[in-house]
């Protein structure tokens, strides 16, 4: 998967992690200015093909380190690679879109050991199949291809040793991380997004709770015409080591050839499951990259990877349900400014009017302000991500992205990002509508038709709704009734 061959330890100390960055830092400024002459001479067009080539091979170089690197600066890389943002070079974006799930993987020998210390022996021993290459490799863990003693084929998530403690070691580089965050999302409160992806990722390595937040979409989607989270094999998971049912599909890179309708219906999905899981399950998955996607033709999607999920009480929805409502449908200005700073995202009293505050939150619902179909190209994702990140207009000063939706807000750039992508059409507030919770309007599409049909069969069968959040163990929970462990996969911990 690399040049440099499999991985056999990660930097985990402070210190560790920071040099590797430094000497890329200085490599790279030195590539520059022995490039610098040959740029002043140049023509014009060979002065544009020697940048390009020089932005080229940075980026190669900067994706390759974080590969290496893992933890949250791998998934800053991920996040920076479904951004669609014009100030962002092709090239980096590019380079970046290898570690959604093509990173430098771990050794054999070194991922067996992991195998052999959380489920008691060797991998050729606890399956009856095992692939020692794995077939996608991340920020946290890789996954192998295996079969199971009774005949099921699973993809087996083996983590990282070590990658718990480099993640603690980003986080306490805060000089840094705010460096590169500031540099990447300009405008952003660097502090809250650092902390809100610290506390995500270090619930990411316990792939004990990723389990149950998986199992717990999956129980939830069993049964859908288009949404499908794979099953969780319990006995076979422990905090480190994560098996469910193998799942195969073709990649988003191959999704983007597709004909229109094709790529149409799986925007379709993607965007129903952000609605649904949303405003049914007051939870969603916060890792949006698509390389967390398998695409099966007809608008059918697995959903992948868990471990950073983000869960809401109705305390928290309230706000911004109450903004959409006032904006959308009543088309009220003030209602729409006072739900934004109930929430958190403008300060009371500033001293901006609500046309301001409408123009400026507004972009981020204009898919669902018309009642007709509407395209969301590369263009319009580039405007939300300029809107979001706009440090220098009038309202900068006064708004901010509170910590509690910090995430929240990635899932809606990394939304609009895909579809974006993908050339998407719909009548997006029609299928808003539907899943609204102060509309539930009729389906509008033949996706809707076979989801409310899917709804109807649900509510016969399991009289006992899905509702909040699992909790972890020792947990308070957000106030609303949960599923014990013991109900969504018997998981109590190691098999």
């Amino acid at each position: 998967m690399n040049p440099k061959g499999p991985q056999t330890w990660i930097h985990q100390s402070r210190v560790g992690r920071l040099a590797p960055l430094a000497r890329l830092a200085l490599r790279i400024g030195g590539r520059y200015l022995a490039r610098s002459p040959q740029l002043v001479f140049a023509s014009v067009e060979r002065r544009t093909e020697l940048r390009h080539d020089l932005a080229l091979r940075s980026a190669e170089e900067v994706a390759e380190e974080l590969g290496y690197m893992k933890g949250v600066l791998m998934k800053l890389g991920q996040i920076a690679s479904y951004v669609d943002d014009e100030d962002m070079p092709q090239e980096f974006r590019s380079a970046m879109a290898r570690l959604q799930h093509n990173a430098p993987p771990m050794s054999p020998a070194l991922a067996a050991s992991v195998i052999v210390d959380e489920l008691g022996n060797a991998p050729d021993q606890v399956f009856a199949r095992w692939d020692a290459v794995p077939f996608a490799a991340a920020s946290i863990g890789q996954a192998h291809r295996a079969m199971t003693k009774d005949g099921r084929a699973v993809a087996v998530k083996v983590q990282y040793p070590g990658i718990a403690r480099s993640i603690t070691s980003d986080l306490r580089n805060v000089a840094l991380l705010r460096r590169v965050v500031a540099a990447a999302f300009p405008g952003m409160d660097t502090q809250s997004l650092i902390v809100e992806l610290g506390e995500r990722l270090r619930e990411e390595v316990d792939y004990l709770l990723e389990a149950r937040n998986q199992e717990y979409f999956a129980q939830y989607y069993e049964g859908h015409p288009v949404i499908h989270v794979p099953r969780v094999l319990c006995e076979l998971s422990t905090g480190r080591v994560l098996t469910t049912e193998l799942v195969s599909g073709e990649r988003f890179e191959k999704v983007l050839h597709w004909d229109q309708q094709e790529r149409d219906m799986a925007a379709e999905t993607i965007n129903r499951f952000v609605s649904r899981s949303l405003y049914r399950l007051h939870a969603f998955n916060g890792d949006p990259h698509p390389g967390n996607y398998l695409f099966h033709g007809h608008g059918r999607v697995s959903f992948l990877d868990f471990g950073l999920t983000k869960y809401f009480d109705d305390q928290d929805l309230a706000p911004l349900v109450e903004a959409l409502r006032c904006l959308v449908i009543e088309e009220d200005g003030d209602c729409f400014r006072s739900a934004l700073q109930r929430a958190g995202f403008v300060k009371p009293g500033a001293p901006v009017p609500t046309e301001t505050i409408v123009d400026r939150f507004g972009l981020f619902y204009s898919t669902v302000l018309q009642d007709s179909p509407m395209t969301i190209t590369p263009m319009f994702a580039s405007a939300i991500v300029r809107r979001f990140f706009d440090a220098k207009g009038p309202l900068a000063p006064y708004s901010d992205v509170p910590r509690n939706y910090v995430i929240l807000q990635r899932i809606n750039l990394g939304l609009y990002a895909v579809l974006g992508s993908l050339n998407a059409t719909a009548n997006w507030r029609r299928i808003g509508q539907e899943l609204w919770p102060f509309v539930m309007g009729p389906p509008s599409t033949p996706i809707g038709e076979a989801e409310a049909r899917w709804e109807r069969q649900r509510a016969e069968l399991e009289p006992v709704s899905v509702q909040g959040a699992p909790r972890a163990p020792g947990e308070s929970g957000n106030g609303a009734p949960s599923l014990s462990v013991k109900e969504i996969t018997g998981l109590t911990g190691r098999p």
